[in-house]
């Protein structure tokens, strides 16, 4: 699996909501490694940014998996922990609103409310349930994968706002676009 193997806006699929995998098989786990091969190759030549986690759908597989890195300031730490048909329980505490990204959503960041608490319930790389509460990065990043797991994507939380649609700059800072590339990203993201 390479970085091309990573769909990206308009492909269709990007806004199908995947189905559940309730058995944990040897296809799941070779799903797992594709995603997480496909994840590191794509953060392998981009200085600034890391992919913290992918949903299968983002490889053009309709399942219900995603995985979260272990450690997210630290490229070196290739670990992810699996989530197989995960669902968020609860939503808690503020709305806050933070920049995000996307692997299936070239060159652009918002900023996206989203709960700084979740809960969330799965199934773990063996096929057991776990519960999980995260707050701050790991609540936002959760709701950012369950979302991909349903078809909705960031920019579905600021369509209203285009205003919220950043990028990132050469030196890795996020900055405003210009009139002519939001031309160009409304065309491709609305």
């Amino acid at each position: 699996m390479s970085k091309k193997d990573i769909i990206t806006l308009p492909h269709e699929s990007l806004r199908q909501r995947s189905r559940r995998v309730r058995v944990v098989s040897d296809e799941t786990l070779q799903l797992v490694n594709r995603m997480i091969e496909s994840t590191l190759d794509w953060e392998a030549n981009r200085e600034h940014e890391v992919g913290v986690a992918l949903a299968a759908v983002q490889i053009n597989e309709l399942q219900r998996v995603i995985i979260i890195r272990q450690d997210f300031n630290d490229k070196r730490n290739e670990n992810f922990e699996v989530f197989i048909d995960p669902e968020i329980v609860k939503l808690e505490g503020d709305i806050v609103e933070e920049f995000e990204g996307c692997l299936s959503v070239k060159d652009a960041y918002g900023k996206v409310p989203r709960h700084s608490k979740v809960r969330v319930k799965a199934l773990d790389i063996e096929g057991k349930e776990v519960r999980v509460r995260a707050e701050g990065f790991l609540a936002r990043v959760f709701q950012h994968e369950i979302d991909h797991t349903n078809g909705k994507l960031f920019i579905d939380h600021i369509k209203d706002e285009p205003e919220r649609l950043y990028k990132l700059s050469s030196k890795g800072d996020i900055e405003e676009l210009t009139d002519e590339e939001r031309k160009k990203f409304d065309s491709i993201l609305w």
